[in-house]
């Protein structure tokens, strides 16, 4: 198996989580809680990703971080380096590809939420980001944890984007699926099989976590 590709996709999965929940749980409250009549148009951005073929997404991440666009241009004028078929151009493409497996678990579990805890928190005079963190976070925390999860298995399976964005540098940008797509070409299956059962394995671990740890918190939580 190329375990360079395998650590380099576990790497980027890990990466793009962690960037997600940062990003991701302050856009899903946004648009649970928005009075905004136009947050659907924030809705459809963020949804794009799941309709749009992987390498259409990738191809205009490819455009917009490129040397002659503004964000390439002032990355390349910070680091001295280029962000295209980079590991750094490769996670802002994941971030953008994986954002709706974060926001809309989220988004869901904070629309679940009772209200009346949260106006409870805001009559004791408790500060809304107070509120975020000791009351809507813990209560939401099951589809947090599935947005989390599913985010990582997405990008870890990833393979349009990566491969328009980062192109298939060893080491660099070359992520397990596409080690696997190089494996078949040149027609060493034997490998690509052990591969594709290890990111299968890896898969149906994180989604059998997923699940059992949603019933775990759920079955807890009233207890507390």
């Amino acid at each position: 198996m190329d375990w360079q590709a395998i650590a380099l996709s576990l790497r980027l999965a890990t990466v793009t989580t962690a960037i997600l929940l940062l990003v991701g749980l302050p856009i899903a409250y946004w648009l649970t809680f928005s009075p905004r009549r136009w947050k659907f148009l924030v809705e459809a951005v963020v949804a794009l990703p799941l309709v749009l073929p992987p390498t259409v997404l990738g191809f205009y991440v490819l455009i917009a971080i490129g040397p002659r666009s503004p964000i390439g241009a002032l990355y390349s004028r910070l680091t001295g380096g280029l962000l295209p078929f980079s590991f750094e151009g490769l996670l802002l493409a994941s971030v953008l590809y994986s954002l709706p497996f974060m926001v809309q678990p989220v988004a869901a579990a904070f629309a679940a939420v009772d209200r009346k805890f949260l106006e409870a928190s805001w009559c004791l005079g408790i500060a809304p980001g107070a509120t975020f963190r000791r009351v809507l976070v813990p209560l939401a925390l099951p589809g947090i944890a599935t947005g989390a999860i599913l985010s990582f298995a997405h990008t870890l399976g990833e393979f349009g984007v990566v491969l328009m964005v980062g192109g298939n540098i060893a080491g660099v940008t070359r992520t397990v699926s596409i080690s696997i797509y190089d494996q078949v070409q040149s027609l060493d299956y034997a490998a690509a099989s052990e591969t594709s059962l290890f990111l299968l394995a890896v898969s149906f671990l994180v989604l059998a976590l997923t699940y059992a740890l949603q019933r775990r918190i759920l079955s807890v939580w009233p207890a507390n």
